[in-house]
């Protein structure tokens, strides 16, 4: 036998009747009452007729058909039989938890307006490009100072191929076979060489590295 907690426990014509089941519920529809709303297991009825009712319907997998409200009748014996007016049921609450969602969602869609506002109000200001060639010279003067850096020679043969694959005198991939039969000048060997050998040779290489720098800052002149 399926329970419930009805209120009020004495429910007259017209009232809407609250049913507490101990579980979800779906009701049955019905010619003797009104279903004014269902939520879970809480459901709202009500009737125009003053007498008992059975509420049928569906808790989970559990199907029940015995469920009898009681109702009586708001007239007295000599009362006349005219109904009153009928007053519209008084909507549910809305969830508290919902109302505090809501409240938060608006909240953070506030603050992500003002800080899209911010970051529109102050201009990204451009960093100017380097010329190559000013970084090609900063590049030699910083390794020419720098005794003490570790692989000058191979830096500077890298600095000088990314100036000259940047002025378009030789792409990055080529080997320095292939740029010095596309770039004829002896200074670019030398320090193309001096890098191939500090690099792949286990004997290194040497030579005077501040006069080849200080000659290989004339190619970017």
């Amino acid at each position: 036998m399926t329970t419930a907690t009805i209120h009020p426990a004495a429910p007259t014509v017209g009232d809407p009747i609250a049913i507490d089941f101990p579980a979800p519920v779906v009701l049955d529809k019905s010619p003797d009452f009104e279903i004014v709303s269902q939520q879970g297991a809480h459901a709202v009825v009500r009737t125009f007729e003053a007498k008992p009712f059975v509420v049928s319907g569906r808790m989970g997998n559990v199907a029940f058909k015995n469920l009898v409200v009681p109702v009586r009748s708001v007239l007295k014996a000599k009362d006349a039989m005219t109904p009153a007016p009928l007053i519209a049921p008084r909507r549910e609450a809305f969830p508290i938890s919902v109302m505090i969602a809501v409240a938060v969602l608006v909240a953070v869609i506030a603050v992500v307006i003002a800080a899209l506002l911010r970051r529109r109000k102050k201009p990204v200001e451009a960093v100017p490009e380097i010329p190559p060639a000013e970084r090609f010279r900063a590049a030699v003067l910083a390794l020419r100072d720098e005794a003490d850096t570790p692989e000058r020679w191979t830096k500077l043969a890298d600095a000088l191929r990314d100036y000259l694959a940047a002025t378009g005198g030789a792409g990055r991939e080529l080997t320095t076979a292939e740029v010095l039969a596309r770039v004829r000048s002896e200074v670019v060997a030398r320090v193309l060489r001096h890098g191939d050998l500090e690099k792949f040779s286990p004997w290194g290489t040497e030579g005077d590295f501040d006069a080849v720098a200080d000659e290989v800052l004339g190619v970017a002149a």
